[in-house]
């Protein structure tokens, strides 16, 4: 549950700090009290898209901080572990949100900072929120086959993926064949520009990192002459006239007959410079043979740097390096090849089409049987909700339009399945489209029958509906209040609600209200204790002026609720 949420510089609100209790919260108030700014708040904690206009006049960011109580077993802990956010499972989970006066966004979980994906993956897990808007996502028919196939769970899941992973073979065998079958007189022009390619980099006969080595023998050979000046230079440094070597020698014999004087002192020295003496004399020899390996090679000299530039005019036409020429090499092989047996392919691939088409049709049949056994037990769980919401005597179908069973082309990704929820309001009228029928109280309960269906198949702990019981009034308002209700033993459910049927079933009721002090304009919000629980409820019962029938009738709609 959302146990504790602080806003503060939100449009209107400068701060506000709202403690959360656990089942039915309902938040009223005059229109325009800033009511929508609580659940923009809780939007922009969910991973909502915010704006500079989100911030309050005059201040340089908004905050919105929300702690969440959330069982260990709950899937956001693994989510979150995958997106390398660290948490623990038995403590509280933080997550704070800015937004700049700038617009720019920024968002942490327990204080790691995440980007606005990685918040909207977790949020989907915490919060799910439905507004009025939500009312119009029923009369679009795309939106139904979603609703169907959540429904269905892993029965018509594991039937989609099985259908999906041969729908993507089929339209990659299709893709193919069709580049195939309009591209000849391209295919011709590539074949012609492939085997050049192919022709020159063949017969450059590439290394892999030949052109490194190369370079580093035109170096030697380009400064042969130097080198060989400088290496006997230290030649004869160590062992030519100067006699560098002789002399350490004297040292060293100097040192040993005078060692046996101070032995602790001396032998150690005399180690030292006889150690030296040995690596000098080796590096002379070292020198001297490598002074004996150089020669001038001017032919030689001549084929590295043809050599290098063969190999400078291949990087700039075929990649940056030999390994991507040869990639490069590997590739126009591969399509010189497609191309030359294209006939052959292309009756390859039409044979692969008419099996593959086969299978998929047959497994398309097996979804689309899987969703219609779905769909009757979706309509008649939904009748039942619709009932509990005032609408007894409603009948709610699914209405299937599949295309031909052999029309493998015209199948989407989804299947061959187009259906469309129809309604029948009264008894004796034919079932009809909703967008024919419905009117937007009834579009408002059949949507929170579906959230409530839905509920059960999810965790997400935080249900907030905004106005959801827009165009409804008498019994089916008493209705909705009683669905929220039983909705909030298993979830926790904000609400916000013109309507006072709704608030006298909330376990906790907060007033959102207006105040201007100094010419700014703040929003507040106040926990209403018994007596001015009554108020606000008479308040929405009778508009402006409270009277004492409407406090009476307020305190025995709080009773019933009780009961």
């Amino acid at each position: 549950m959302l146990t504790e949420i602080s806003i503060r510089n939100l449009a209107v609100i400068e701060q506000l700090r709202l403690t959360c209790v656990r089942g039915f919260i309902a938040m009223t108030g005059e229109t325009g009290a800033g009511k929508s700014i609580v659940i923009d708040a809780l939007s922009l904690i969910a991973g909502g898209r915010g704006s500079s206009e989100l911030v309050r006049h005059g201040s340089e960011k908004a905050e919105i901080e929300a702690l969440f109580d959330i069982g260990i077993d709950h899937p956001v802990w693994e989510t979150l572990g995958r997106l390398g956010i660290e948490s623990e499972a038995s403590e509280p989970l933080l997550i704070r949100r800015e937004i700049t006066a700038q617009g720019k966004s920024s968002a942490r979980i327990n204080g790691q900072l995440v980007n606005l994906t990685m918040l909207r993956e977790v949020g989907d897990y915490l919060i799910n929120l439905h507004g009025q808007h939500e009312h119009q996502a029923l009369l679009k028919i795309d939106h139904h086959l979603e609703w169907l196939d959540a429904y269905g769970g892993t029965m018509i899941g594991n039937n989609k993926k099985k259908y999906q992973e041969t729908f993507e073979i089929y339209t990659n065998v299709k893709k193919e064949m069709s580049e195939l079958e309009t591209g000849s007189q391209k295919a011709l022009q590539m074949s012609d520009l492939y085997r050049f390619q192919v022709e020159e980099i063949s017969a450059a006969a590439l290394i892999v990192d030949e052109d490194e080595k190369l370079e580093e023998e035109q170096r030697r050979l380009a400064n042969a002459e130097k080198l060989v000046d400088a290496i006997s230079q230290a030649y004869e440094g160590l062992y030519g006239s100067s006699k560098a070597l002789e002399t350490i020698s004297v040292t060293i014999n100097r040192i040993d007959h005078i060692k046996k004087y101070d032995e602790s002192q001396l032998q150690p020295l005399f180690e030292q410079v006889q150690s030296a003496y040995y690596q000098l004399e080796d590096a002379s020899f070292q020198l001297r043979a490598y002074r004996d390996t150089l020669e001038f090679e001017p032919d030689r000299l001549n084929q590295i740097e043809e050599r290098l530039n063969l190999i400078a005019s291949l990087r700039r036409k075929y990649g940056s390096t030999i390994s991507e020429i040869l990639t490069h090499y590997e590739h126009i092989t591969t399509e010189l090849e497609r191309l030359a047996h294209k006939d052959e392919r292309l009756e390859e691939l039409s044979k692969k089409l008419e099996l593959i088409q086969q299978q998929l049709i047959k497994e398309a049949l097996e979804l689309s049987a899987s969703r219609q056994e779905t769909s009757v037990r979706l309509c008649a769980e939904l009748e039942s909700h619709l009932q509990d919401l005032n609408m007894e005597r409603t009948r709610f179908a699914v209405d299937f339009n599949p295309v031909a069973e052999n029309e493998a082309h015209t199948f989407s990704k989804d299947g061959i399945d187009r259906i469309e929820f129809q309604l029948s309001a009264n008894p004796g009228e034919p079932l009809k489209a909703l967008n024919k029928i419905a009117s937007g109280g009834e579009l408002s309960r059949i949507m929170l029958a579906l959230k409530t269906i839905f509920s059960g198949l999810d965790q997400i702990p935080v249900l907030v509906f905004d106005e959801v019981d827009t165009g409804v009034s008498g019994r089916a308002a008493q209705a909705i209040a009683e669905k929220l209700a039983n909705l909030s033993k298993d979830r926790q459910i904000f609400c916000v609600t013109h309507l006072p049927q709704v608030a006298s079933m909330a376990d906790a009721h907060y007033l959102i209200y207006k105040e201007v002090e100094e010419e700014r304009t703040y929003t507040r919000i106040s926990h209403l204790a018994e007596d001015d629980r009554v108020t606000e409820l008479a308040r929405m019962l009778g508009g402006a002026k409270v009277t004492t029938t409407t406090l009476n009738h307020a305190r025995e709609m709080i009773e019933l609720a009780r009961r």
